[in-house]
């Protein structure tokens, strides 16, 4: 079993910056991808950002260039730096857990609100 824990959400204007962290615990070795899930208001749950064991990254198209995942394999982290922020990035975010053939390990989620 494994378990997930974001922090760092949180309320920011447009234009700023917030990071966002996963820690993760249990027997993350069955993990083999990491991601970040946005789940706007009325909306459904969507993948922004993913990053492999072997340490290759994807985005989704609204957050390219300015959304970066990373990992710190030290202390079972990952992080999610969100740079120059719009109204359209709020949402639940959620740190998840891919163990084949699935998106099977999910955090309770934390809330991002970007408005002036």
């Amino acid at each position: 079993q494994v378990s997930l824990v974001e922090s760092g959400g949180g309320l920011v204007k447009p234009g700023g910056s917030l990071r966002l962290s996963c820690a993760a615990s249990g027997n993350i070795a069955s993990i083999s991808a990491m991601g970040w899930y946005r789940q706007a208001p009325g909306k459904e749950r969507k993948l922004v950002a993913v990053i492999t064991s072997a340490n290759t990254t994807n985005y989704a198209y609204s957050v390219r260039g300015r959304f970066t995942i990373s990992r710190d394999n030290a202390d079972n982290t990952v992080y999610l730096q969100m740079n120059s922020l719009k109204s359209e990035d709020t949402g639940v975010y959620y740190c998840s857990g891919y163990e084949s053939p699935t998106w099977l390990y999910w955090g309770q989620g934390t809330q991002v609100t970007v408005s002036s």
